[in-house]
Protein backbone atom coordinates (compact mmCIF):
# COMPACT_ATOMS: atom_id res chain seq x y z
CA UNK A 1 0.00 0.00 0.00
CA UNK A 2 2.80 2.43 1.15
CA UNK A 3 4.85 1.83 -2.50
CA UNK A 4 1.46 2.14 -4.06
CA UNK A 5 1.16 5.88 -2.71
CA UNK A 6 4.52 6.96 -3.26
CA UNK A 7 4.17 5.47 -6.81
CA UNK A 8 0.92 7.72 -7.23
CA UNK A 9 2.37 10.78 -5.55
CA UNK A 10 5.64 10.85 -7.48
CA UNK A 11 2.88 10.59 -10.69
CA UNK A 12 1.33 12.97 -9.70
CA UNK A 13 4.56 15.56 -8.68
CA UNK A 14 5.93 14.74 -12.48
CA UNK A 15 2.62 15.75 -14.01
CA UNK A 16 2.50 19.05 -11.87
CA UNK A 17 6.01 19.88 -13.00
CA UNK A 18 5.09 18.75 -16.05
CA UNK A 19 2.19 21.53 -16.32
CA UNK A 20 4.11 24.38 -15.16
CA UNK A 21 6.90 24.14 -18.41
CA UNK A 22 7.76 26.80 -20.54
CA UNK A 23 6.29 26.99 -24.23
CA UNK A 24 7.85 27.91 -27.68
CA UNK A 25 7.66 32.14 -28.31
CA UNK A 26 6.59 33.01 -31.54
CA UNK A 27 8.01 36.39 -31.18
CA UNK A 28 11.79 35.50 -30.95
CA UNK A 29 13.37 37.31 -33.19
CA UNK A 30 10.26 39.58 -34.21
CA UNK A 31 10.52 43.30 -34.23
CA UNK A 32 8.15 45.20 -31.86
CA UNK A 33 6.28 48.45 -32.87
CA UNK A 34 9.91 50.46 -32.84
CA UNK A 35 11.26 48.04 -34.82
CA UNK A 36 13.67 47.11 -32.28
CA UNK A 37 14.25 43.09 -30.98
CA UNK A 38 15.99 42.98 -26.94
CA UNK A 39 19.31 42.01 -27.06
CA UNK A 40 21.83 40.93 -23.80
CA UNK A 41 22.14 44.54 -22.67
CA UNK A 42 18.34 44.85 -22.53
CA UNK A 43 17.82 41.63 -20.77
CA UNK A 44 20.54 42.85 -18.40
CA UNK A 45 18.99 45.79 -17.72
CA UNK A 46 15.20 44.39 -17.66
CA UNK A 47 17.02 41.55 -15.21
CA UNK A 48 18.14 44.22 -12.89
CA UNK A 49 14.63 46.01 -12.75
CA UNK A 50 12.43 43.56 -12.28
CA UNK A 51 11.53 43.73 -9.09
CA UNK A 52 10.49 46.98 -9.77
CA UNK A 53 8.62 45.98 -12.81
CA UNK A 54 7.01 43.30 -11.11
CA UNK A 55 5.06 45.19 -8.64
CA UNK A 56 4.04 48.10 -11.15
CA UNK A 57 2.97 45.16 -13.19
CA UNK A 58 0.44 43.99 -10.68
CA UNK A 59 -1.47 47.36 -10.63
CA UNK A 60 -0.79 48.06 -14.74
CA UNK A 61 -1.98 46.48 -17.93
CA UNK A 62 0.61 48.05 -20.10
CA UNK A 63 3.83 47.11 -17.94
CA UNK A 64 5.41 43.45 -18.11
CA UNK A 65 8.38 41.71 -16.76
CA UNK A 66 10.02 40.26 -19.87
CA UNK A 67 10.42 41.30 -22.96
CA UNK A 68 8.83 38.97 -25.79
CA UNK A 69 10.38 40.47 -28.73
CA UNK A 70 13.87 39.43 -27.85
CA UNK A 71 16.78 37.51 -29.86
CA UNK A 72 16.35 34.74 -28.01
CA UNK A 73 19.20 33.18 -25.70
CA UNK A 74 21.37 36.24 -25.28
CA UNK A 75 18.74 38.17 -23.87
CA UNK A 76 18.16 35.38 -21.86
CA UNK A 77 21.21 35.23 -20.03
CA UNK A 78 21.04 39.02 -19.69
CA UNK A 79 17.72 38.64 -17.60
CA UNK A 80 19.47 35.88 -15.79
CA UNK A 81 22.25 37.45 -14.83
CA UNK A 82 20.18 41.27 -14.22
CA UNK A 83 18.06 39.10 -11.59
CA UNK A 84 20.96 37.29 -10.17
CA UNK A 85 22.69 40.49 -9.50
CA UNK A 86 19.90 41.79 -7.62
CA UNK A 87 18.98 39.26 -6.13
CA UNK A 88 22.00 38.55 -4.44
CA UNK A 89 23.47 35.36 -7.30
CA UNK A 90 25.13 32.64 -5.61
CA UNK A 91 27.86 33.40 -4.05
CA UNK A 92 26.98 35.97 -0.98
CA UNK A 93 26.02 32.28 0.62
CA UNK A 94 29.12 30.76 0.41
CA UNK A 95 31.58 33.82 1.27
CA UNK A 96 29.60 34.62 4.67
CA UNK A 97 31.25 32.58 7.25
CA UNK A 98 29.62 30.29 9.64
Amino acid sequence: MKRLFVLLMVAVMLLAISACTAGPNELVNVPDAQEQVAGFWQGLWHGIISPITFLISLFSDTVHIYEVHNNGGWYNFGFLLGASIIFGGSGGGAASRR
